[in-house]
């Protein structure tokens, strides 16, 4: 009988970001959060440093009572400046704030005893601030730095900065050269390089020399993944027919197509197009509701939007679902849209993620990676952002064939079984960040 591999030895692990929501948020369980409780079932102790401003929801945020025993790690919030727009000077004065006291703090807890040395540090590639202060720290410290790409910046504000693109290139030097700079210094002091796509893997890692390239461990690429065991299997096809549960078998075909987008509604995301798109599908006559789950700036005018349309097909904006809500949402519709503008820097979003995992056809805007995986999968479509009428087409195909969305739904749940499944993914991102301890 063979024994389990035992566990390493255990290692104080500090994971950067601001970003991602915390335990008693309500929300989803993202990267950081699912990475530090894998961690910590690891025998490690982890604390994940964060701020107090939650950049999802633009609000003040505290740390709940309990989360040591009910998650093993600790999360720490550090106080900084709020800010309400995702592009704004107030955003980077709160990151610079973040990393400022961060770093202070730090060096005061471990002065006093109150801390112990970190072994290693997981500081997250965005916001540069927090990750400056972070290799600092581990240069001090002795500690290993892995820096980990969910975001590239400051190729992601390059991308939205306004005007033609020939402006663009004018502009962008004159105000991202030093933001540039500063992340090739930070990726030549690192370790270890991790990512959330090979896409930003590949981008990041032009910022080595031949040289640093050699001293580091290999990287590591760990997708955001979902937690498949929250949604049940989508219905089975054989031979083409549906096969159904008894409740919905009496009605299959006559109930209106459920689609959802979730994410943010702000630049970037193509959720303008969705209610053009519901205008055109009204119009011919197409039964189908479309569900839109997220907060940020263009909530109130999507919901006066969706208010103010008629017709065959319906526009439901929920705001921002607790993780509860969420689930029950993703497992009642039947289509996951991924609406992504091309200058938004997104390659594989969360929410793509979570589709697959529902079982949901998956229509998608994303170029890359995504779209390869869907086309290898078989499971869904691809539209072109901006265009309503290609949304509207996508969706229209899937309103009025059932045998070909139960098939997609099918391949979506298979790609999220091969390639999302995240208690696989991080165990065996956790098992990495071990050995670049080691």
């Amino acid at each position: 009988m063979s024994r389990a591999a035992p566990l390493p030895k255990p290692l104080t692990i500090w994971i950067i970001n601001p970003f991602d929501d915390i335990p008693g948020e309500g929300l989803p369980p993202l990267r950081y959060w699912s990475l530090a409780r894998v961690l910590a079932g690891r025998g490690h102790n982890v604390i994940w440093w964060s701020a107090t401003w939650s950049h999802r929801r633009k609000a003040t945020r505290s740390v709940p009572l309990g989360i040591r025993d009910e998650e093993g790690f600790s999360v720490r919030l550090v106080a900084t400046r709020p800010y309400k727009k995702d592009v704004s000077l107030a955003r980077f004065a709160s990151h610079r704030n973040f990393g400022r006291t961060f770093e202070r703090l730090a060096n005061e807890s471990i002065a006093s005893g109150q801390l112990v040395r970190p072994d290693l540090i997981v500081a997250s590639l965005a916001p540069l601030d927090s990750l400056e202060a972070a290799a600092r720290l581990a240069q001090r410290l002795d500690a290993n730095l892995i820096v980990d790409s969910v975001e590239i910046w400051p190729d992601s504000f390059e991308r939205l900065m306004p005007g033609p693109q020939w402006l663009k290139k004018i502009l962008s030097p004159l105000f991202l050269s030093g933001m540039y700079r500063r992340r090739h210094a930070v990726i030549q002091a690192a370790d270890a390089l991790s990512s959330a796509t090979q896409i930003f893997l590949d981008t990041i890692a032009c910022d080595l020399s031949s040289d640093s390239r050699a001293d580091k461990t290999a990287p590591y690429v760990c997708p955001f993944g979902a937690y498949l065991q929250e949604f049940n299997p989508p219905p089975r096809t054989v031979n083409h027919v549906p096969v159904l549960h008894e409740k919905t078998a009496a009605t299959s075909g006559t109930l209106p197509l459920q689609c959802v987008y979730s994410g943010m509604l702000a630049a970037g995301q193509d959720v303008d197009t969705l209610i053009a798109a519901a205008k055109i599908l009204s119009a011919s006559a197409i039964a189908a509701t479309l569900h839109i789950a997220g907060t940020g700036p263009f909530e109130d005018s999507l919901r006066k939007a969706a208010a103010a349309l008629g017709g065959s097909c319906r526009v439901r904006v929920h705001g921002l679902l607790h993780r509860k809500a969420y689930v029950q949402l993703l497992s009642e519709c039947d289509v996951g849209l991924v609406l992504v503008r091309p200058e938004s820097p997104a390659a594989i979003p969360y929410k793509a993620c979570d589709y697959a995992a529902a079982g949901l056809a998956i229509v998608n805007s994303l170029p890359g990676e995504l779209e390869s995986l869907i086309t290898r999968f078989v499971a869904g479509l691809k539209y072109t952002a901006g265009d309503a009428a290609s949304l509207a087409r996508a969706i229209s195909l899937l309103a009025s064939n059932r045998p070909l969305l139960l098939d997609y739904r099918q391949g979506a749940r298979q790609l999220a079984e091969a390639e999302f499944d995240r208690e696989k993914l991080y165990s065996q991102f956790a098992q990495w960040i071990e050995a670049t301890a080691s």
